[in-house]
């Protein structure tokens, strides 16, 4: 981003009927203010990795461990959300050969058709991609696979998972294609969040991110979404400030083969202090690389107003998004979430 250049960034679930309806409804409201659009992940995916879920609990190769006992999830203010069984490899299963249908290729080819006939009416500007957000193999590791499965399971869910990728690649025009990591569980790694985390979690984070980005080929958008969860639209961690994102987008960006594009950090409501922001300060991205802050909050303008404020003493330049998607959200924000968003970018671009 050049100087003054704000603009608008959508993190990816919006609670509308349909992908068209979030294109309109998003293109609409922002225009020029999107270098990028999502179809707003709706339907099956609209609670994120869920329906991965259901997909691994009917898996003929998967079944419940009944040795793990409850994952139990709780959010930052000690709320349990849920608690839901692990699952593991059948006895008789191959890792190495097992193969796990994610749909995520198939949503995407079938949302770019709609987002290609809207751009070709001009309903979509022509500057702004079509925004995949992919999920990584620690998601659905940490939240619904054992312990004792969960080696055996990363690789086996990651080369299913570049294989959608390559599907998506070969679906859609790469100089129209943005690709974004969704970067969770990981940062409740570092947060300390689950029972078991490995010694050596830092490497096995920043090994898996370098592997999904450097697949993503040079004429296609890549970006990260660095988030502390949402699950009840409230952090299963509550950050103490920057200091992890800070390391984790060091740490993703040294270990790349490719260029970096934007780099997504949510920001809590109530933090408009100093003190937060303070470890951006240490961010370290290669040129070009843009930061987008997620300080927009619902019905919260000056709200909106003092966290940019405060981030500016310390990154003059941002994009400005939510702290993460809004599947879980009343539908009936979605106006006011998007308004506020292109009222925090006039701001930022007027330097108010």
């Amino acid at each position: 981003m050049t100087s003054g250049d704000s603009y608008a960034h959508l993190v990816g679930s919006v609670p509308l009927a349909d992908a068209e309806t979030v294109f309109r409804a998003a293109a609409a409201a922002l225009g020029p203010h999107l270098r990028r659009i999502p179809d707003g992940e709706t339907g099956e995916r609209i609670r994120w990795i869920w329906f991965q879920r259901d997909m691994l609990w009917n898996h003929p190769d998967m079944e419940e461990d009944p040795d793990a006992g409850l994952f139990a999830v709780y959010q930052w203010d000690g709320v349990l959300l849920r608690e839901t069984p692990y699952l593991r490899f059948k006895p008789s299963a191959d890792p190495d050969a097992v193969r796990f249908p994610t749909g995520y290729a198939e949503a995407a080819a079938a949302s770019y058709a709609t987002y290609a006939r809207l751009r070709d009416e001009g309903v979509i500007g022509p500057q702004t991609r079509f925004q995949v957000s992919l999920p990584t193999p620690m998601a659905t590791g940490y939240m619904y696979v054992s312990p004792a499965a969960r080696d055996a399971y990363l690789p086996a869910y990651e080369r299913s998972l570049l294989a959608a990728l390559d599907g998506i690649l070969d679906a859609i025009p790469h100089d129209r294609l943005s690709i974004q990591w969704d970067v969770c569980q990981e940062v409740l790694l570092f947060e300390d969040y689950f029972s078991h985390r490995p010694a050596n979690y830092k490497q096995q984070v920043f090994d898996e991110l370098a592997r999904l980005g450097g697949r993503v080929p040079e004429a296609v958008e890549l970006g990260y979404h660095l988030c502390y969860g949402s699950p009840a639209d409230e952090h299963l961690v509550m950050p103490q400030d920057m200091g992890v994102l800070v390391e984790m987008g060091n740490g993703l960006a040294a270990g790349l083969n490719r260029r970096l594009d934007f780099l997504h950090l949510p920001v809590p409501k109530d933090r408009a202090d100093a003190a937060y922001f303070q470890p951006l300060q240490g961010l370290n991205l290669p040129e070009g690389a843009g930061v987008i802050l997620g300080l927009i909050h619902y019905d919260d303008a000056d709200g909106d107003a003092a966290r940019s404020a405060a981030a500016r003493a310390f990154l003059p330049v941002f994009g400005v998004a939510s702290e993460c998607g809004w599947g879980r959200t009343d539908p009936a924000r979605v106006p006011g979430l998007l308004s506020s968003h292109r009222r925090a970018v006039e701001q930022l671009n007027r330097g108010d």
